[in-house]
């Protein structure tokens, strides 16, 4: 198995592009995580899809979850930029009775956060975009959004950083964190979202 892995990978490695092989199926995702475009990775399958793009400097990897979040909970190692779709209200005075917990505002600055970061890396809308959040739902509206602004290779991280809710409500499934892949609660500044 480990050698047809590595073959799949160089094969990626040379057409430049992340292979459909790696790609979830759509039809097992809840509607929550699955995008328009169609492209998703496991958690544990994003370093391998990263080296077949051409490796970390052709990839724009972006943790799209909050900066609450990444603060407490810590962050992928790798990943390019804490970039929220979402952020908390400043003062957090207002209660989303739906999902029990504090209001979330979608993030207006975050199409043009994302192309900062994509043209400080010197990639383009059809560089491949991989994007993480919490569990897969952020990331995937994320990716729609990205698409709609003429994005062409956007990966929706469908496990995220933490993983899917168990029965026991824990979030100890699958995800970054639960597949053992490395992370930190060391956080970069330059990596990190700031208001502009």
């Amino acid at each position: 198995m480990k050698q047809l892995r590595s073959l799949v990978v160089s094969v990626w490695m040379v057409c430049g592009t992340v292979a459909s092989a790696w790609a979830v199926d759509a039809a097992s995702l809840p509607e929550a995580k699955r995008t328009k475009a169609g492209h998703y990775l496991d958690a544990k399958e994003v370093p391998a899809a990263m080296a077949s793009a051409g490796g970390n400097s052709k990839v724009l990897f972006l943790d799209l979850r909050t900066r609450a979040e990444a603060m407490y909970v810590g962050m992928p190692e790798g990943v390019d930029a804490l970039v929220p779709f979402v952020e908390h209200q400043e003062l957090m005075t207002d209660w989303d009775d739906k999902r029990s917990t504090y209001k979330l505002e979608p993030l207006q600055d975050f199409v043009p956060e994302v192309m900062r970061r994509l043209q400080a890396k010197g990639l383009s809308k059809d560089s491949t975009v991989i994007l993480l959040c919490r569990s897969g739902d952020r990331s995937s509206k994320g990716a729609d959004r990205l698409a709609t602004e003429g994005f062409t290779k956007v990966y929706s991280v469908v496990d995220g950083f933490e993983g899917d809710m168990s029965k026991d409500g824990r979030r100890s499934m699958n995800g970054w964190k639960n597949a053992g892949l490395p992370w930190s609660y060391k956080l970069d500044k330059s990596k990190m979202y700031f208001p502009r």
